[in-house]
């Protein structure tokens, strides 16, 4: 038996994987089961176990990436499903414990990774969202909108789109805020500006956007021209921390959507302190960011060199902690358990669907890639301990009704009429 069959013979217990060696031999491990995907994969060369045992994130990824660990029955998706399904994080979560030498190398390098001062910011962003719009227009819905839908398939129905799973994120998330017309709005993470235009045209916020991308900052300025609400709807290439040193205490209301994700622990404070001096005395803030289910981890190796450098996603007592020096009051927090899975699983299928324009955009190896990495993160959310916590942080404890009512009353008149996502052409005109 290979070392890299010794090794999946303690993973694999529910569905099968068949390994198919260099030299033509064969493995076979697991036992086929409802629920379960088998697969088979073939090995171009023997330093590809080499590889993977020595880091089996990192080496299982470069090695898919270089095409010589070659899924032959199956695909990505359903082989990082298998692996991942068989150590659920109800169960303990991890395939292996790393060892003490692994873990002090990961710990340090993400330690060094995470402080993201306003340089290494910037290039961080610029590495995962400037690579050009026209890859995200293949896979993101409509409206671009790239963070974690909301999937209502009791109201929907089983068949709901991206496309309204994400309508209903922005009016699930505006909801939160309780919005009234006058008031400004901060988008910290505007992305194109899906979310900032959406405000305004149901509640007529004025909304500055902010972000760090030029690709980002291009198109949603082009979209609030064409919209006829650039007098209104704002968007500015600046960083948090400037910004908060311009206009203390100028909003009544932050939004900050899959952002927090690319702040670093070092910098959790700064952040929350910077928020804090941007609201008025009344204000309210939504943070909505991935979240560890469980404590404080590190950032795996694949993740960190090539999809999200600096970035490390939170658990939820590193958030709160981070929000408690501040006069931040947590006034309500969600957990959204699967909904990234279903997200996720949807962008998978439009990736795929659209190889031949990605490979012609950039190359084979960075499709695989990409497939990669949307195959491990929606196997993070339905088994491993990834989650996504919406925070409702105030600054004052009577700036919001008593109740949560208000938020499902809003919701409710947000998604009532699905002409809502034909955006009209002029600002002011808005429902609320």
């Amino acid at each position: 038996m290979s070392l890299l069959g010794k090794f999946l013979q303690n993973v694999i217990e529910k569905g099968t994987i068949r390994i198919i060696h260099a030299d033509g031999s064969t493995e076979t491990f697991g036992t086929s089961a409802k629920g379960y995907p088998d697969v088979a994969i073939r090995l171009a060369d023997k330093g590809v176990i080499r590889q993977i045992l020595l880091d089996p994130r990192l080496g299982a990824a470069e090695t898919f990436m270089d095409g010589r660990l070659i899924v032959e029955e199956g695909d990505i998706m359903q082989l990082v499903e298998l692996l991942r399904a068989n150590r659920p994080f109800e169960r303990g979560g991890e395939l292996r414990e790393p060892g003490i030498f692994k873990k002090a190398r990961d710990y340090a390098a993400a330690s060094v990774d995470r402080f993201n001062f306003r340089g290494r910011a910037k290039r961080n962003v610029a590495h995962h969202y400037d690579i050009g719009n026209d890859l995200y227009e293949l896979f993101l819905d409509d409206d671009l909108q790239y963070s974690c839908a909301y999937w209502d398939f009791d109201r929907r129905g089983p068949d709901m789109t991206l496309e309204q799973a994400q309508e209903d994120k922005k009016a699930h998330i505006a909801a939160k805020l309780d919005l009234k017309p006058g008031q400004r709005v901060l988008d910290i993470g505007c992305g194109w500006g899906g979310m900032a235009l959406y405000l305004h045209h149901q509640t007529g916020v004025e909304v500055l956007g902010i972000t760090l991308s030029e690709e980002q900052l291009k198109k949603a300025r082009e979209r609030a021209e064409q919209e006829g609400v650039a007098d209104k709807v704002k968007f500015e290439l600046i960083d948090y921390r400037d910004l908060a040193e311009r206009e203390p205490g100028a909003f009544d209301r932050i939004i900050s959507v899959g952002m927090f994700e690319h702040v670093g622990t070092p910098m959790y404070r700064t952040f929350f302190r910077c928020c804090a001096n941007l609201m008025t005395d009344e204000g309210v803030m939504l943070l909505h960011t991935i979240g560890r289910m469980g404590g404080p981890g590190t950032t795996d190796a694949f993740t960190r060199k090539y999809i999200f450098p600096g970035g490390y996603i939170p658990a939820l007592s590193e958030t709160l902690e981070a929000s408690e020096h501040y006069r931040l009051i947590p006034t309500d927090i969600e957990t959204l358990r699967l909904h990234y899975a279903f997200t996720l699983r949807e962008w998978y299928k439009r990736t795929v669907s659209n190889r031949a324009k990605i490979v012609a955009l950039y190359d084979e190896r960075f499709y695989r890639m990409w497939t990669f990495y949307l195959a491990g993160a929606t196997a993070a959310f339905e088994n491993g301990g990834m989650c996504n916590y919406q925070i409702q942080f105030s600054r004052n404890r009577n700036s919001l009704p008593l109740t949560r009512d208000y938020m499902g009353e809003a919701e409710k008149n947000f998604a009532a009429d699905d002409l809502r996502k034909h955006l009209p052409a002029q600002s002011g005109d808005y429902s609320g």
